[in-house]
């Protein structure tokens, strides 16, 4: 598949994973040579300002200004490849603050998180906001809590923030 195509499937696969004000996504192809962890922080980053744009959180938010990129990265834990697909359709379907409720399907979001972890690949890397080994969360967004996937394959990356009320 070119790297056109795969673009494209990427963000079909993201778009059926978000919810408008809940779960917000990107995907794209990076510009730089050779990006690294930096450069996706620079888009999680991205995304962070468009979700302080938006409407919907924009009160909640007053005066915020997403981390810098150093603190994006040094928010930032690695997660295994094979447990990316899992996450990536928790972070999509499970409400943060209500377990209980469904954002999606979960057939749906696992159909969409496994087409999106294997068109990155099994040597993309992966990383999140959450802190596996003592089960905490290194927020992104004050006041708010958020959970975040994000991936690349060193060409293209995928990216999936929930953010709640908490």
């Amino acid at each position: 598949m070119t790297s056109t195509g795969i673009l494209a499937e990427l963000e079909a696969g993201m778009a059926e994973l978000a919810t408008p004000m809940r779960v917000y996504v990107a995907a794209g192809r990076f510009s730089e040579p050779e990006p690294d962890l930096p450069e996706l922080a620079a888009r999680i980053r991205a995304l962070l300002a468009a979700i302080a744009a938006d409407e919907a959180w924009r009160r909640y938010l007053p005066g915020y200004v997403p981390p810098s990129v150093p603190e994006v990265c040094a928010a930032l834990e690695p997660v295994e490849t094979h447990g990316a697909a899992p996450f990536l359709a928790q972070v999509a379907a499970v409400d943060l603050v209500w377990p209980s409720h469904r954002h999606l399907p979960a057939e749906t979001a696992e159909r969409a998180a496994d087409r999106v972890v294997s068109l990155l690949g099994p040597e993309a890397s992966w990383w999140t906001n959450h802190d596996a080994g003592c089960g905490a969360v290194n927020g992104l967004v004050p006041l708010l809590s958020d959970s975040l996937l994000a991936g690349t394959d060193g060409e293209h990356f995928a990216l999936a923030l929930q953010i709640a009320d908490a």
